[in-house]
């Protein structure tokens, strides 16, 4: 089949390449967001995808909306048979789904219709799921609630973060998008509706959801810190300023502290919860560098009064 691919971010890579090395099909485009500022200089900067298409030789669209007629033109003129999305961070319009044969074919990080939305692997850490997945479906208008081709499954380890969850999962979705785009070009793959049961939605989650709130328990502030690593970053406050965290480790067997309050021991620095309390990883405090929260305490110079806000 002849395919336009439309992502943007490191995530939708592997697919990308499965798709390129398959011999079955043609990556006759790729779509991708527009340019975006990056780094202290806020520089212009093509997405990874734009970056991997032009690489391999591929066009490159980059419109600013799915139905600027320049684009929708363009596309035409291409004649995809099918749209593989992954992760491309835009809504399609009608206008746009109704140009392939095919219709577009997007692959999503959760068992449809759990998580539905743009944070799908952050929400099923967030609230404890065990397990998760991938499913690739038709899409269509409505918020990720197209018909299904495929699925996956994949375990959710205690200690996974979101960035560690997303990247086996998309190594493992790339093989299914594939696996999907041979299927529908021949004819053998039915998609079938989601279920009316289990829906849940994982809006995007902003910095200042990543705020840890010190009185939830320790799996919360546990699970809180891990759904929000690497982005949008978990976060305290420590003398007035924005301490950044990295993932923390519950101690359930320390000894008891008041919620934001911290314990510099030996090997570990403690901070209390609800429950029990937990043990930090690595920090970034206020413009400097990441480092281990020993470290950190040891140039803070803390005080019995000090806390995390």
């Amino acid at each position: 089949m002849k395919l336009v691919f439309a992502g943007t971010p490191e995530t939708a890579l592997p697919a990308l390449e499965a798709l390129l090395d398959s011999p079955r099909h043609e990556v006759a485009a790729v779509v991708t967001r527009p340019d975006a500022p990056s780094g202290r200089g806020r520089r212009l900067v093509a997405s990874p995808v734009a970056q991997r298409a032009e690489k391999a030789g591929i066009e490159v669209l980059k419109p600013v909306k799915a139905r600027d007629p320049e684009f929708l033109d363009r596309l035409r003129a291409i004649g995809p048979d099918c749209c593989p999305v992954v992760a491309y961070g835009a809504l399609l319009p009608r206008v746009a789904l109704d140009v392939p044969r095919h219709g577009w074919v997007n692959l999503h990080f959760s068992l449809l219709p759990a998580w539905r939305g743009a944070a799908p692997v952050q929400h099923a850490i967030l609230h404890g799921d065990d397990v998760t997945g991938a499913a690739t479906f038709q899409i269509e208008e409505g918020l990720d609630t197209g018909p299904v081709y495929g699925v996956l499954t994949e375990p959710i380890r205690p200690d996974d973060t979101a960035g560690a969850l997303l990247e086996r999962l998309s190594v493992a979705g790339a093989r299914l998008l594939a696996d999907t785009m041979d299927g529908v070009e021949a004819e053998v793959l039915e998609a079938r509706p989601q279920q009316e049961d289990g829906v849940s939605h994982a809006p995007k989650i902003t910095p200042e959801d990543a705020r840890v709130d010190w009185a939830a328990p320790a799996q919360r502030v546990d699970r809180l810190v891990r759904a929000c690593t690497p982005a949008p970053g978990a976060w305290t406050t420590f003398r007035d300023e924005r301490l950044k965290l990295g993932p923390v480790r519950p101690a359930a067997g320390a000894g008891p502290l008041g919620p934001g309050e911290i314990r510099a021991a030996k090997k570990e620095v403690l901070v209390g919860t609800a429950t029990h309390p937990v043990a930090l990883g690595e920090v970034q405090p206020q413009g400097k560098r990441r480092m281990s929260a020993l470290d950190w305490t040891r140039g803070a110079s803390l005080t019995g009064e000090d806390t995390l806000v």
